[in-house]
């Protein structure tokens, strides 16, 4: 069965892929029967016959919607956000429901481990799950192989099929805790560009020059014969560090990705123009939520395969 299984982009679960089994209640439920039977035979009692005919029949139905509550769902892999190692990573997996009936019960698991999730999934609905594993090293990491079962309608009987997406999430390294600053580059914190267009604190005035916005007229001393003056405004100056491998000697290449990773946080925290040089890459000085996407990513793949 297992040896069947091959990572895909995306599942239908066909006839060919679901598995069924009496559950233990389901078991019990076979034996009253029998034993219904094996009565009405010994004392030639027609309504004993009626009754345990009526119960096994119960018995097939139940096992044919069973078997049909799994049939021609679409499971296909959701967007995974990327986490440190040591944190849980949450694999998103999507279930359609391209029919007209609902289908009840459905239970996500890693194989052979307890039920996760249980879910409804009604037509034309889209139903987002998530199953977490252990984001235990750096880089890339794939979603192993899951189970979805169910035991609708009564319990009597057990379907599920195995399946495995060609699904991967990227693990940036572990964050070290706070410790030293990387050295700057350019302004210093707190730093303010003079005689600049800025917008943060007025910093006096100038003579107006062509060009000038009118908003920016000091209209106080039009009234005085004097040339026009224009206000100046500052802008605080962010920072700029340069997070360098080569200023952390004496540790290994874990320990290094693990310190320029804390760095990268803080230095985004903080909001620094900031940029990553490696001994194989170099990441030029900027910030933002894309840049520091960048820069972590660097640091997960360093030393591995970049492709997935």
């Amino acid at each position: 069965m297992l040896r069947r299984v091959r990572p895909e982009a995306e599942a239908v679960i066909s006839r060919r892929r679901v598995y069924i089994v009496p559950t233990r209640f389901g078991f019990g439920f076979a034996v009253m029967t029998i034993v219904m039977l094996l009565g009405a035979t010994n004392y030639s009692n027609s309504m004993a016959f009626l009754l345990g005919f009526l119960i096994a029949a119960l018995g097939l139905v139940c096992m044919h919607h069973t078997h049909a509550n799994l049939l021609n769902v679409r499971v296909r892999a959701g967007r995974t956000a990327a986490v440190h190692a040591g944190d849980t990573l949450r694999f998103e997996i999507v279930l359609d429901n391209p029919t007209q009936k609902t289908r009840y019960d459905l239970q996500l698991s890693r194989h052979r481990r307890p039920v996760v999730a249980v879910h409804d999934v009604t037509a034309g609905v889209p139903i987002r799950a998530s199953l977490a594993v252990a984001a235990t090293r750096r880089g890339w990491q794939r979603n192993t192989m899951f189970r979805i079962s169910t035991e609708f309608p009564l319990g009597l009987f057990y379907a599920w099929t195995l399946i495995e997406l060609d699904q991967v999430a990227l693990v940036y390294p572990r964050a070290a805790d706070a410790a030293s600053s990387p050295p700057s580059a350019g302004n210093n914190a707190g730093e303010l560009t003079r005689n600049s267009d800025g917008h943060d604190e007025f910093d006096g005035l100038r003579a107006y020059r062509p060009g000038d916005s009118p908003r920016r007229l000091h209209w106080k001393s039009l009234g005085k014969r004097q040339p026009p003056s224009v206000r100046v405004f500052s802008d605080t100056a962010s920072p700029e560090r340069w997070l360098d491998w080569d200023a952390l000697p004496g540790l290994d290449t874990e320990q290094r990705l693990s310190q320029l990773t804390r760095w990268v946080l803080d230095a985004e925290a903080a909001q620094q123009r900031y940029g990553l040089r490696l001994p194989s890459q170099r990441i030029d000085l900027d910030r933002g939520e894309v840049h520091q996407q960048r820069c972590l990513s660097a640091l997960a793949l360093y030393g591995t395969n970049p492709t997935r």
